[in-house]
């Protein structure tokens, strides 16, 4: 019954959704005719006001580009630390526990959901690693398996990444910099700063993020299919089996012995540890950010593969998965401007505080920030557009600045669920397609939709 609903819903996602681009296209379209019908920018010209608004260098398109950059960093350290010889070794044992589809849907779950809080691109590599490996494993021990339910598990990092250490929306609150990079100047004043303890470690998120932990692999387990005549083992599906990595040559020349140089390697990882570990005993622990995190994978990430030359090869691997945020984040820099130029934020704010009270504040944007998030695909991109209606409206309602924040990750976080942008490289790896998956991660987003809900009413 329950694999049933989730091949309509699969279905019928894939009918109605379409490219992410094209989405953030239409919704750059619909928020321009907005502000013309609704908006004020004070002018002889609404239309010039829009245009200048919108196309303006330092809080128009290209008010995102150093986010994007740090969005791209986190991808691509992600991505080479999951393909890092240590990595991939511990995926390897992991891949011959299972002994069912229940057993392997809820430990590749788990993994990837642990994986994801350490850092969202590394959650979503290893789940697709860690599937791939288990479906190809149990095809070798001749267990029948369901290879569609277990390869939805590997993308449960992306369900509770923004509550992690990589979360954009609360790393990018930690200092008043990072906040500039994505709130518009004039709402800089009025918002302050954010520290970890408030967002990522607080007691919310540790209810919140621990009970997802705990809860997706249940989920995961329970939607096994009992009917072995319904199991699409691995084989039925186009799936590379990857490869062991290059033969290691000799290096003789000297640049060969540069480029594979693990003193070279630890001549770039050690300053950053030295840096990371002199901003934490300067700043403390709740200060730290996207910067710091980018550092400190990119560090783990060189001194792992022992080699530039390897890590490099690995990161522009990584690096074909940055193109969607490049191209789309302009977009949403511009869709952030004209709502703020226009003064639709603010009225935005002022509905949502005239209709909602301290308690249901957050639970509404929580759901507002996950219908957002099935056109904005992208937390960085999100919170850029949505930070300053719900940190304007919490402030207003004396909901903790922290809260608002989380109501607002675990929305974007909810929705990837049913959003097919970031698990492109997974379906690459695994070799299935949206909607073999989609039906299970939607049943996973229902069960998470109500334990975020119980948990932002009632925690914080």
């Amino acid at each position: 019954m329950i694999s049933t609903l989730g091949s309509v819903v699969s279905r019928m996602m894939e009918r109605i959704v379409p490219d992410p681009f094209v989405i953030a296209i239409l919704l750059t379209l619909l928020t321009a005719i907005a502000s013309l019908v609704w908006g004020d920018y004070g002018g002889d010209s609404q239309f010039g006001g829009l245009i200048d608004a919108w196309s303006n260098s330092q809080s128009g398109l290209w008010a995102l580009l150093a986010f994007a950059m740090q969005m791209c960093l986190i991808l691509v350290t992600g991505y080479a630390l999951a393909t890092t010889s240590l990595v991939r070794h511990c995926i390897d044992s992991i891949a011959d526990i299972p002994q069912s589809t229940a057993s392997a849907a809820a430990i590749v779950g788990f993994i990837a959901c642990v994986a994801g809080l350490v850092n969202w691109g590394l959650g979503l590599i290893v789940g697709a690693l860690l599937a791939r490996e288990v479906g190809f494993s149990l095809q070798r021990r001749n267990i029948p398996c369901h290879y569609p339910l277990i390869a939805a598990a590997g993308f449960m990092g992306l369900l509770v990444w923004h509550g992690g250490l990589s979360g954009s929306a609360p790393l990018s609150m930690t200092t008043e910099s990072g906040a500039a990079k994505v709130i518009p100047e004039q709402y800089l004043e009025s918002i302050e700063t954010v520290l970890l303890s408030d967002s990522i470690g607080s007691s919310l998120n540790f209810v919140v993020s621990g009970g997802l932990l705990i809860l997706a692999p249940l989920v995961l387990f329970f939607l096994a299919p009992k009917d072995e005549n319904s199991f699409k083992p691995i084989g039925t599906f186009n799936v590379d089996p990857g490869s062991a990595g290059p033969i290691e040559k000799q290096h003789d020349s000297i640049p060969d012995k540069l480029n594979h140089s693990t003193v070279i390697a630890l001549c770039i990882a050690l300053p950053l540890f030295v840096a990371l570990g002199r901003h934490v005993i300067e700043h403390g622990l709740d200060k730290v950010g996207l910067n710091q995190i980018i550092m400190f994978m990119l560090a783990l990430g060189v001194l792992l593969h022992q080699s530039p030359l390897k890590y490099m090869e690995a990161a522009c691997k990584g690096a074909t998965g940055c193109a969607g945020i490049m191209i789309q984040f302009p977009l949403y820099a511009g869709i952030m401007a004209m709502m703020a130029s226009s003064g639709l934020m603010a009225e935005l704010t002022e509905v949502f505080v005239a209709n909602s009270t301290s308690d249901s504040m957050p639970i509404l944007t929580m759901i507002s920030a996950g219908i957002v998030n099935l056109f904005v695909p992208s937390g960085g991109g999100q919170w850029a557009i949505q930070a300053p209606v719900a940190l304007e409206s919490g402030m207003q309602l004396g909901i903790a600045p922290g809260k608002m924040v989380m109501a607002v990750a675990y929305g974007d976080q909810l929705t990837n669920m049913l959003q097919p942008f970031w698990a492109l490289p997974l379906l690459a790896i695994t070799g299935v397609r949206a909607r073999d998956i989609v039906g299970y991660t939607a049943v996973v987003m229902f069960a998470a939709f109500i334990w975020i809900t119980i948990g932002l009413f009632f925690a914080g």
